[in-house]
């Protein structure tokens, strides 16, 4: 019995060791597979961090790209005239232009001058009439050259239609005035309304004259309640302009760099050389039936994508009112725009119409965008002007956005006449170099004026003096001439990010 229990005793501690070794090595399988897991887990996220940070860096390489090309174009292209820009991307060869195949490759280097990767950059330069660059850049890093980053950045030179309001002079805003678009003068600016938007000046202080006192005030102030102090010796300490977000909702910057009316020259020399070059049309100067009274063009722009021209012979020098024609042959004259004194165009979208005259405009586009040109260029001391409103005609674009623009740009005035509608409706962008924008001497008083778009303008705009001009004035920015300004219109000097996305 005895050595019957020894053998039970015995059977049962080797099963017993038999379950533990077993039970072990399910435990080192378990391990094994949770360190496995572990180990495999910890490895993909170290990955995944070497991954994230080339990545990253890819990203980083590839807008330091895009930012290359705006160092580039800087040195390319600053302060040079529309024309130069233009022959520099017709004639100079500009990196990265051509499309694929022709992309422009640099080395990235660290912060201790070691290459650590590389970007590539394709250019779409400018359509005719436009300053608008595209740049893709598609960057990467040596140690993982497939993960790349691709952005897309859109340059663009600043153009005048980005004012609501724009002049060489001093304006003075009363305090029923509303302003939503940016507004900047060469001089100062009186502010008593409300502006949505930037109001600047290229002046720190100045003396205002529409108010007593010898004080110096700051180039943009109001004297609205609690109005601004009298401004103390530039450059002031800080706090010492009002923020005054009251009135300047938007804010407003003064002294800032001035808008030279005068390189509009160049411009209007461009535009010229571009309509005989047949990005758009040509008109000489003509003789006049009188030489003491206006001549020029009378343009009405058709919704069906044609304009019709009439060569103006006699106008009244005071009312600019057309009282004859030419004919076409130059044989005769006509009373009326029609018949024999009449030649139709089409409208070449996105290019100009130069008129070596005075222009008296009328019509509306219709999925189109064009500029409008008056300047004597020819010489002697004639300086051409741009009529509006005429024969209760107002001036339209048939929808908002960019397709649709009218550019309006005279050497001199930029006039509205005695017949224009009572109710005037203006869609354009309208810029007067060396004289005004504003109603005609001796208007006589009309309810209302709406504009929609841009006005600069070298002396100060008005449209309202005494009992001549609009009761009721309305000036809404058109935000399409931000990104689509008309075609050849003045621009800034200087390339400025307009738009930013990754692919």
């Amino acid at each position: 019995m005895k050595i019957l229990n020894t053998i039970k005793i015995d059977k049962f501690e080797k099963t017993k060791k038999g379950s533990a070794l077993a039970f072990v090595l399910v435990m080192i399988i378990v391990v094994a597979i949770t360190l496995t897991s572990l180990l495999g887990y910890i490895s993909s996220q170290i990955n995944f961090s070497k991954d994230r940070v080339e990545r990253e860096s890819a990203f980083q390489i590839a807008e330091a790209g895009a930012y290359y090309y705006r160092w580039y174009l800087a040195h390319q292209v600053e302060g040079k005239t529309a024309q130069q820009v233009e022959d520099f991307w017709k004639n100079g060869n500009p990196i990265g232009v051509g499309g694929v195949g022709h992309e422009f490759e640099r080395d990235f280097s660290d912060s201790e001058n070691n290459v650590i990767g590389k970007y590539s950059l394709v250019v779409t330069p400018p359509a005719d009439g436009s300053t608008i660059v595209t740049v893709k850049s598609t960057g990467w890093t040596n140690l993982k050259p497939s993960a790349t980053r691709t952005v897309e950045v859109r340059f663009r030179r600043p153009s005048w239609s980005e004012y609501t309001f724009l002049s060489d002079s001093f304006m003075n805003f009363g305090d029923e005035a509303t302003v939503y678009g940016k507004v900047h003068s060469n001089e100062g600016i009186r502010f008593d309304g409300k502006a949505y938007n930037t109001v600047s000046s290229s002046k720190s202080r100045f003396d205002d004259q529409t108010h007593g006192g010898s004080s110096l005030d700051f180039g943009v102030h109001t004297h609205q309640p609690t109005a601004d102090p009298a401004a103390p010796a530039y450059p002031w300490a800080a706090g010492t302009v009002p923020v005054r977000s009251d009135i300047f909702v938007g804010g407003r910057e003064f002294p800032v760099p001035e808008v030279s009316f005068t390189g509009v020259t160049a411009d209007l020399g461009n535009m010229k050389t571009q309509a005989k070059a047949g990005n758009g049309m040509y008109f000489d100067k003509v003789a006049t039936s009188f030489p003491t009274t206006p001549g020029g063009r009378r343009i009405k722009l058709k919704n069906d994508g044609t304009y019709d021209v009439c060569v103006v012979s006699k106008s009244n020098a005071e009312s600019h009112a057309i009282s004859r024609y030419w004919k076409n042959d130059m044989s005769g004259t006509c009373t009326t725009c029609s018949g024999a004194c009449l030649k139709n165009y089409p409208i070449i979208n996105s290019a100009v119409i130069f008129v070596e005259d005075n222009v008296w405009l009328e019509g509306s586009v219709n999925n189109k965008a064009v500029t409008i040109a008056a300047a004597n260029l020819s010489g002697g001391s004639f300086k051409a002007d741009i009529y509006i409103g005429i024969s209760n005609s107002n001036i339209r674009l048939a929808a908002y956005d960019c397709k649709n623009m009218i550019g309006l740009v005279a050497q001199k005035d930029i006039l509205v006449l005695n017949d224009c509608p009572d109710n005037f409706i203006v869609d354009a962008a309208l810029l007067a170099q060396t004289g005004m924008v504003g109603i005609n001497t001796g208007m006589g008083g009309k309810y209302s004026m709406t504009f929609n778009g841009a006005i600069a303008s070298y002396l100060q705009p008005y449209f309202q003096s005494g009992n001549s001009g609009f009761a009721n004035r309305t000036y809404n920015f058109n935000n399409n001439l931000l990104y689509c300004p008309p075609a050849y219109f003045p621009t800034g000097t200087e390339y400025s990010i307009d738009q930013w996305d990754e692919l």
